[in-house]
């Protein structure tokens, strides 16, 4: 597989930055707002920015981590058991509003798994969604970011990874591609 970077650990530091001043635009001092990031990957991606608006506002952000497995449409359908992930919302989401986060928004079936697990937990008056990546044309269910770092024109056979240093060993973006044998 080829595999092209589509944002470096610079531009991705700059996007997490300015998705955060987005944030702030829109939920000003974070009072009645939580983040929520999906696990697995989300969950990085709620780190940097609660580090990033902690820092920019001086007050503590309320954030959490959700598992969805259990509520994915294709739960049943593997071979393989799924293990889930831990979920760690240790506060109330009733009449809040809710950034829901991820990396990837690609079909779409992600989020709509992390809609109905975030209901368990209250009813939200407002749910948003930020995603440091869009693959546009892609989805299969009607969702759209409110937020995205970068909107990116994909194939069904490549990948999108968004890579973090604590996990890859260093933050990028990349895009991977089936290498043609013509």
């Amino acid at each position: 597989m080829e595999k092209q970077v589509i944002l470096n650990a610079k531009h991705l530091e700059l996007t997490l930055k300015r998705l955060s001043h987005e944030l702030i635009e829109s939920h000003n001092d974070f009072s009645n707002t939580v983040l929520v990031g999906l696990q697995p990957r989300g969950i990085h991606v709620v780190t940097r920015l609660k580090e990033i608006l902690e820092e920019i506002l001086g007050k503590k952000i309320t954030c959490g981590n959700l598992d969805i497995t259990f509520y994915r449409d294709d739960f049943r359908r593997r071979e393989r058991p799924l293990i889930p992930s831990i979920t760690n919302i240790d506060f109330s989401i009733e009449n809040k509003k809710v950034v829901l986060i991820d990396d990837v928004l690609y079909t779409g079936r992600t989020i709509r798994s992390g809609l109905d697990a975030l209901l368990t937990f209250g009813r939200p008056s407002k749910v948003e969604l930020l995603v440091i990546i869009d693959r546009r044309f892609s989805r299969d269910l009607p969702i759209q970011a409110d937020y995205t770092g970068k909107a990116i024109d994909t194939l069904i056979s490549e990948r999108v990874s968004v890579e973090w240093q604590e996990t890859e060993g260093e933050d990028k973006v990349v895009l991977f591609t089936k290498e043609s044998n013509e």
